[in-house]
């Protein structure tokens, strides 16, 4: 039986979206025969409602400017301004009601409890740029509303963070893996941070297990808890209470699919395809079945009695990070996790290259002075080669050639 709560929502929103004619929305629906909430089916609505792709959200936005066609109160009703990233195109304005907003923070009010953070102990820091772009603002106004104590350290050097993460005596941390990283390989010895958890999101390897470890590692063995979500659709997963390099829909907020890349059918349990998302929530500015661009590979978990999609290894890959060289599909993940298992890397970048009409890979990589280049070189490839059946050149260039990363990181140049 369906969940009728969700079911109910969807209907709500449908009816709201066929109010406004000159909105993506309603052409979506009306293009897919849609033309009253009465009678939907979440089978129905899948069946029949077009897929939304990115690329016609920006073209939307300039066609409507600035903030596209599909908002469905008075502009006076709108808070809440933040921008996308911009990594997969051109960045775009999102506006929230403070209704839509408030149900994002509904949601990370589940992330907290799933993550037994608790308010009479723990104390909360956000190491993010706190500029327009959504990050963590929905956390950190969530832990506001929940009456936790919330550190900002937007706007400091990674020093500053630190000592002010000593100071507070801050239990929580927010921010990247890649930063998270970063900030971990500047603790000193005998230090005196209290950090016990470690909230990462933003971009892929909070569920690869490698990062999870190294990051541990560094943050003096504190739990590493992954999320995701996206500026368009809000927070999307929290992190398994079994299983912890795999990420569960937060129940209510979405109707998810998992469709095959080629198909665009829906996928078995355990195969692999693109997370697609209708917004049910978040009405004043709704997205309908929303292609991601998140591959994951399906599975369902029981919460409360009720089947939610959950997934295995978390976010694979962003769909146009993948690379296919020589017949073999590389993500960034799967270097990463590799590359995290060398101490003495200290940063890297990968190279795409096009040779004879063909995509070809290589690996730059800068590392520990006192290292042993000739051993390393041998045991990375070596390894690349293993995992990835793949011959991988690498290179070693001097320390301090490559940018470091506050935020999400760009090691992929194409």
């Amino acid at each position: 039986m369906e969940n009728d709560d969700e079911l109910n929502s969807l209907k709500e929103l449908i009816s709201k979206q066929l109010k406004f004619p000159k909105s993506l929305n309603y052409k979506k629906l009306t293009k897919g025969g849609i033309n009253s909430k009465r009678d939907i089916t979440k089978e129905s609505f899948i069946k029949d409602c077009p897929f939304t792709l990115k690329s016609e959200i920006t073209q939307d936005h300039l066609e409507s400017p600035p903030f596209g066609s599909n908002l469905t109160c008075n502009i006076n009703s709108y808070t809440k301004l933040t921008k996308t990233s911009g990594t997969t195109g051109n960045s775009i304005s999102w506006i929230d009601t403070n209704d839509d907003w408030n149900s994002m923070l509904d949601a990370w009010s589940i992330i907290f409890d799933r993550a037994n953070i608790e308010r009479t102990k723990d104390r909360l820091f956000f190491a993010f740029s706190f500029g327009p772009f959504l990050g963590f603002w929905t956390a950190y106004e969530a832990a506001t509303k929940l009456s936790f104590m919330t550190i900002p350290g937007g706007g400091m050097s990674s020093i500053a963070r630190l000592n002010l993460l000593e100071d507070s005596g801050a239990t929580v941390l927010f921010s990247t893996p890649t930063y998270a990283l970063r900030l971990g390989k500047l603790i000193k010895q005998n230090n005196s941070i209290k950090i016990n958890k470690i909230i990462v999101a933003g971009e892929g390897g909070g569920s690869v297990p490698e990062i999870r470890k190294k990051i541990s590692n560094l943050w003096n063995g504190a739990e590493v808890i992954d999320h995701h979500g996206m500026t368009e659709v809000g927070p999307v997963t929290f992190q398994d209470d079994y299983n912890p390099t795999r990420l569960t829909m937060l129940p209510g907020f979405h109707i998810a699919e998992v469709i095959d890349l080629k198909t665009h059918c829906e996928v078995n349990i355990g195969e692999t395809g693109e997370l697609v998302l209708t917004t049910i929530k978040r009405p004043g500015n709704a997205l309908l079945r929303f292609k991601t661009g998140d591959l994951v590979k399906k599975g369902i978990r029981e919460i409360n009695g009720k089947k939610v999609l959950s997934f295995d290894g978390g976010i694979i890959s962003r769909i146009d990070d993948m690379h296919v060289i020589r017949g073999v599909n590389v993500y960034p993940s799967s270097i990463d996790s590799i590359i995290q298992r060398y101490e003495e890397i200290i940063e890297y970048r990968v190279k795409i290259i096009t040779k004879d009409s063909m995509k070809e890979i290589k690996l730059d990589a800068e590392i520990d002075e006192s290292s042993n280049s000739a051993d390393l070189k041998m045991r990375l490839s070596d390894e690349l080669h293993s995992i990835l059946n793949l011959r991988i050149p690498v290179s070693f260039v001097p320390t301090g050639t490559f940018e470091r990363f506050d935020f999400k990181s760009r090691r992929w140049i194409v």
